[in-house]
């Protein structure tokens, strides 16, 4: 159970752009508790006006500071342990009534600082979760392996160096940058061999199964194997960088996707080497030679990094990868069905309550996972809890709302929650799915976690259901 003053240790995290709130629009502020470089890069790029120092500057031409801290620390002040007002529930009771969340929603929210669940409507009943079954797929992941855990991509090199294996380690953020630098080092070891031609093959073993997932082809997540590249798909968005980190929101989501990712890369990485003076043959699928060595390779960013991506941007290829890599560390199939298995094993172990959860991939655009409001804010709760550091990637990586990843779009600059709402998305469209779960301050300093799951909402549109989520989740800021 969290302790006393767990909400001190990531409430920089849940209430960063607090000034937001208040109706500052300059972001450029000093939110390094919590706050990540990536997103305070994105915040001074919306607005010019910013400052380290709050001092009004000499030059006045210069840009005007931010504003400045106080507020946030005071409202971050509170006693922890004063109880969350009784009236939450009479406050939460009719938003949640609203026809746009379907005849029969669930509620869970709990107050971090004493491990009490302060609302609950059908909080114990498994629903489909959506997207927010992500943060099921990051505790287990964030359980299994060591927080600096990298994702390797190795080119193996047989004793004489003529024959090259490029292999796959089930690394889904591996981009055309980092594979023309793995190229680059290639090509390098190679002229210090004095060879300039090579048999190529590639090895995508690593991970089992069936490689397309049971809803099918989609343009939302490509076949999961353990090599390719840009998440398999076929066209990178004009503008991209192509860096391995970046997580903005035009690098995600649906898109056109390759059935071939392992051997698009491959026959990419052989052009790469053609570029560099290096015959390569066409690739072949197939494993390293014996006695290979590794002769060049390229990670990926250390596991917390890509935790928080894959929560801050929804995005599937990462999730179904992660739960393969839980698989293997804990010495499961790497496949949809040991995936599944290795998570919910990985919850159960920690003795969170996961009854009638229903486990069947890691991104769940699966119709049949399951998972109640209540597992969700446990979840959350461990992550903001000190005895579960390995777990804060959760809360970090959630999106800000009006301001990151898949809440960015929501809200708005004089809504009372934007800056102060932390919270995964959920949505699956044509089956009535809307969820919402994450943290928030509330007026009173305490840190709650909350969870809002829907099913059956009227209509195709998704919006009013998601603006009935967010009235919910603004709600608990003011109480």
């Amino acid at each position: 159970m969290p302790g006393p003053k767990t909400w001190q240790l990531t409430a920089g995290a849940a209430a960063v752009g607090l000034a937001l709130a208040t109706g500052a629009v300059a972001l450029a502020g000093p939110w390094d508790s919590g706050q990540r470089t990536a997103e305070r890069a994105r915040a001074a790029s919306r607005d010019a006006r910013g400052g380290a120092h709050h001092q009004r500057p000499a030059d006045p031409d210069a840009p005007a500071p931010a504003p400045s801290a106080p507020s946030v620390l005071a409202a971050l002040g509170a006693a922890g342990d004063a109880p969350v007002t009784a009236a939450l529930p009479a406050a939460l009771a009719p938003l949640l009534a609203d026809p746009a969340l379907g005849p029969h929603p669930a509620a869970s929210v709990l107050d971090t600082a004493t491990g009490r669940e302060v609302y609950a409507s059908r909080a114990d009943v498994a629903m489909t979760p959506a997207s927010t079954i992500k943060i099921a797929t990051a505790t287990a992941v964030l359980t299994a392996l060591p927080a600096d855990h990298r994702f390797t991509t190795a080119v193996a090199a047989s004793a004489d160096g003529s024959a090259l294996t490029l292999v796959g380690g089930g690394d889904p953020t591996l981009d055309r940058a980092r594979l023309a630098a793995l190229a680059d080092d290639t090509a390098r070891a190679l002229r210090a061999r004095a060879l300039d031609h090579v048999r190529l093959t590639y090895d995508a073993s690593l991970f089992s199964g069936t490689a397309v997932h049971p809803i099918g082809p989609n343009e939302n997540l490509a076949p999961v194997v353990a090599l390719m590249t840009d998440e398999g798909r076929t066209q990178v968005p004009s503008g991209s960088s192509g860096a391995s980190g970046s997580s903005d929101a035009e690098e995600s989501g649906p898109g056109a996707r390759t059935a071939d990712p392992a051997g698009d890369t491959a026959r990419a990485f052989a052009r790469l080497l053609r570029d560099r003076g290096v015959r390569a043959d066409d690739p072949v699928a197939g494993g390293r030679p014996a006695g290979a060595t590794v002769l060049a390779s390229t990670s990926s960013a250390p596991l917390t990094e890509v935790v928080e991506r894959m929560l801050t941007e929804s995005d599937n290829d990462i999730a179904e990868a992660l739960a393969r890599q839980t698989a293997i560390a804990t010495g499961k199939p790497a496949s949809f069905e040991g995936g599944a298995a290795a998570v919910a094993a990985q919850l159960e172990k920690a003795r969170l309550p996961s009854a009638g959860s229903v486990f069947t991939d890691g991104s769940g655009l699966n119709r049949a996972d399951r998972v109640t409001a209540r597992l969700l804010t446990r979840l959350l709760a461990d992550a903001a809890g000190p005895a579960h550091p390995e777990l804060r990637p959760i809360l970090t990586g959630l999106p800000v709302a009006g301001f990151t990843g898949t809440l960015s779009t929501r809200y708005g600059a004089t809504s009372a929650a934007t800056g102060l709402v932390r919270a995964k998305t959920g949505t699956l469209g044509g089956a009535g799915v809307n969820t919402l779960a994450g943290t928030v301050v509330d007026a009173s300093g305490h840190l709650l976690a909350f969870a809002f799951l829907s099913a059956g909402t009227p209509g195709a549109d998704p919006a009013p259901a998601q603006r009935a989520l967010d009235r919910l989740a603004t709600r608990l800021t003011a109480h």
